[in-house]
């Protein structure tokens, strides 16, 4: 009997053994018909401007039966009816199964497609599906759904012909130039620009053919006339191009508080001007604590408030610990302090090293899904983007030749002065560039 039990145990054994692994093997088979099934909330959609901040339309797909316990990621696609996708609008879900896109958020995809304001078009939308890592991944693409939808003209164009070049300028005397805007007074441009050592002069669409400088060093310009010499600094440049007279002055806009990494001293967090809006905007991480918007880094002119509502010398503004988008309209006298979940530049060479918080990356204000860093300070060593200070969402550059994967090799830098631009505005073809100042 011993002997029969023991053999009755070893044949158990071995079929346990064969199930398992036939079980394992069973889990490691892709099911290659794990398509996203997607869904829309509203088949036809009217945005406007007075509801741009609800929700528009929801997006919704069940996970797909991967034949096994896969890890998968999606990416939404957007392209205008009849579109062929070479280059859609794409916005990263991670791991989410359903995306709500606001009003706003809509209007702007629509009017980067070509949509007319006011007037009915459609879209075409498609999910995809990527399982596995960079070296062996799968990807599924749902069936094209549509969208009927209204578009509305939610953007300023405050745009010029003219820019200031020079040495002192970030992109040299080869352009492309930093730009004026249109301000509420006739002939009257103005430009917000950080300008190093050297010198200036403004012209028109990026090339000589028209140029400006000051013969006299007296704020009258002439005609192909002399460089202008200007210090480090950030100023507000404003050009009368009637009377072709000019000022430059110091001036700019930041956050000071408890809440802020400096704490109630210099340096603020900038705040950046946004044309497309006419207001100031920063996104930053905030401690607890409290913060106000003041002029130059000097509480000669500064401001807080309550409820939204800003008020010159007012109160306090509390906030809660967390990265935000900031938004000061002077127009309106109004703020906004939105929660959000923003890209970021973490390292050794960054100022807080490996662990964060991160530098973090404004929106371009022109481009759905570009980011940029107009000025930090880097040590020598490596550096990575990643998303909201976590590493589940993270970029690298395995080939050093600036073009990003998810997960790849740390990006070597030399210390100095950078502005950083992360286009993630093709989803399958994500890059960077690093312009040193």
């Amino acid at each position: 009997m011993k002997k029969i039990f023991s053999t009755s145990l070893i044949v158990l054994a071995s079929l346990f053994v064969f199930t398992s692994c036939e079980k394992e093997e069973e889990k490691a088979i892709l099911n290659t018909n794990a398509v996203p099934s997607i869904q829309l909330s509203a088949n036809t959609v009217v945005l406007t401007k007075d509801n741009a901040d609800k929700d528009a339309v929801t997006l919704s797909w069940p996970k797909p039966d991967y034949g096994f316990s896969a890890a998968a990621s999606y990416t939404i696609l957007i392209d205008k009816k009849g579109g062929t996708f070479v280059a859609p609008v794409s916005i990263i879900t991670n791991t989410a199964l359903t995306k709500t896109f606001k009003t706003s958020e809509l209007n702007a995809i629509l009017i980067k497609l070509g949509l007319v304001a006011g007037t009915a078009g459609d879209i075409d939308i498609r999910v995809v599906s990527n399982v596995g890592d960079n070296t062996s991944k799968t990807s599924f693409t749902s069936p094209t759904i549509s969208l009927k939808a209204t578009p509305y003209l939610d953007k300023l164009d405050l745009t010029t012909i003219w820019g200031v070049v020079g040495s002192a300028a970030v992109n040299g005397w080869n352009g492309p130039d930093m730009p004026f805007y249109k301000t509420d007074k006739t002939d009257e441009i103005v430009a917000y620009v950080t300008l190093n050592d050297g010198e200036i002069k403004f012209r028109s669409n990026n090339k000589w053919d028209v140029n400006y400088g000051d013969d006299g060093a007296n704020g009258t310009l002439e005609s192909g006339g002399a460089n202008i010499k200007v210090t480090a600094g950030t100023y507000k440049i404003t050009f009368n191009t009637a009377s072709l007279t000019y000022t430059i002055e110091k001036y700019s806009w930041g956050l000071v508080g408890s809440a802020t990494p400096s704490g109630w001293n210099a340096p603020d967090v900038p705040l950046t001007y946004d044309p497309t809006t006419d207001t100031w905007k920063a996104t930053a991480f905030l401690k607890a604590g409290e913060i106000k918007v003041r002029k130059n880094e000097d509480w000669g002119v500064n401001y807080g408030g309550a409820g939204g509502t800003l008020v010159l010398g007012g109160d306090n503004i509390a906030v809660t610990e967390g990265n935000y988008n900031i938004t000061i309209d002077f127009k309106k006298m109004k703020f906004t302090v939105e929660a959000t979940k923003p890209w970021g530049v973490v390292g050794d060479a960054a100022p807080n090293g490996w662990n964060g918080p991160d530098v973090k990356f404004r929106p371009d204000f022109v481009t759905e899904n570009v980011f940029v860093i107009d000025n930090v300070t880097l040590g020598t060593g490596e550096i990575k983007f990643r998303y909201n200070d976590a590493w589940a969402v993270n970029y690298g550059d395995d080939g050093a030749d600036g073009s990003l994967e998810a997960g790849g090799a740390n990006i070597k830098v030399t210390a100095g002065k950078y502005q950083i631009i992360l286009d993630l505005s093709n989803a399958s073809k994500p890059k960077y560039t690093l312009t040193k100042k």
